[in-house]
């Protein structure tokens, strides 16, 4: 049983700064992509920064510069570093996985294991 658990999430002004984490465990096999997505109220869920197993990283052209995904294979947790935050940052994150490609993708289809997801509000 895959389990994915969001933290982290929480409000902040423009310009500040949040941690998110995603403690993962149950999933079968060595090779994956994970990945940090979000949906704000009204729009699509879209793909924010997405890793594969071997570290090969990628990122929506909106948050590149400011966000940063890494993981922690000891801890199985994965997280995304958000700096310099916008209004528009403004949404529910979710941690999701699925199988391995290269390079990752950012589609939300590909990924078939979901968290329950993080709010995330940045205020002006």
């Amino acid at each position: 049983q895959v389990q994915l658990v969001e933290s982290g999430g929480g409000s902040v002004q423009a310009g500040g700064s949040l941690r998110l984490s995603c403690a993962a465990s149950g999933y079968p096999g060595s090779r994956y992509s994970m990945g940090w997505f979000r949906q704000a109220p009204g729009k699509e869920r879209e793909g924010v920064a997405v890793i594969s197993s071997g570290g090969t990283k990628r990122y929506a052209d909106s948050v590149k510069g400011r966000f940063t995904i890494s993981q922690d294979n000891a801890k199985n947790t994965l997280y995304l570093q958000m700096n310099s935050l916008k209004p528009e940052d403004t949404a529910m994150y979710y941690c999701a996985a699925g199988g391995w490609r290269l390079p990752p993708s950012l589609r939300t289809s590909l990924y078939n294991y979901w968290g329950q997801g993080t709010q995330v509000t940045v205020s002006s």
